[in-house]
């Protein structure tokens, strides 16, 4: 199974910028940029809290689908 998100569909729609999400959840641009192309998986404390400031539930954001 592979690891997918909805991060930068979620995040245009709140109107929120990489650099601003991840000025919000603590981590670089480039780590947001990462997440949303599948070349980072997030730690399960970084996933929720992207989730939290998204104000969307986990399972929502990220999602595994059969390969």
């Amino acid at each position: 199974m592979i690891l997918k998100n909805n991060l930068k569909e979620v995040r245009q729609n709140k109107g929120l910028t990489q650099e601003e999400l991840g000025a919000n959840v603590g981590v670089s641009r480039q780590t947001i940029i990462s997440i949303e192309r599948y070349r980072y998986k997030p730690t399960l404390e970084l996933a929720m809290k992207l989730a939290e400031k998204l104000n969307i539930k986990i399972e929502k954001l990220f999602y595994f689908e059969q390969e």
